[in-house]
């Protein structure tokens, strides 16, 4: 019988404790995130439906989901659908890198900011005047 030595046990159980938070503030983030899109907020909590939500919210058809599937294509069109999830919300493409980058951080502004609102696929609903 061995011995698990305590400083191993220590560093998961601080390790757990970081990261624990974090997967919370990003679930809670995505889960406001689809309301605010007229979304069910679970939804964010099942695997394959919640990209297939997600492309309900940025206005493309389910079957892209089928390009997620596709070495090196599946990179291109995740880069695609958060640039147009950020358009969605009003965003440039400096927040299309950010949700890239730092996703639970970029999640939490979308969720969080009161200036921020969902505008419609891609942006359509949006009004401007310009």
């Amino acid at each position: 019988m061995t011995l698990i030595p305590f400083s191993l046990i220590a560093s998961h159980l601080v390790a757990f404790y970081i990261t624990l938070p974090i997967i919370v503030l990003y679930f809670v983030s995505k889960w406001i995130v689809y309301t605010k899109a007229g979304k069910p907020g679970w939804a964010c909590l099942i695997p394959i439906y919640r990209t297939i939500v997600l492309l309900e919210i940025i206005g493309k058809p389910w079957w892209w989901l089928l390009m997620f599937f596709i070495p090196v294509v599946n990179i291109v069109f995740a880069i695609w659908m958060y640039n147009m999830l950020s358009k969605s919300f009003g965003q440039s493409e400096g927040f299309t890198v950010g949700l890239i980058l730092l996703k639970v951080i970029f999640f939490a502004i979308l969720a969080f900011s009161k200036e921020i609102t969902y505008q419609g696929p891609y942006g359509i609903g949006k009004t401007t005047t310009d």
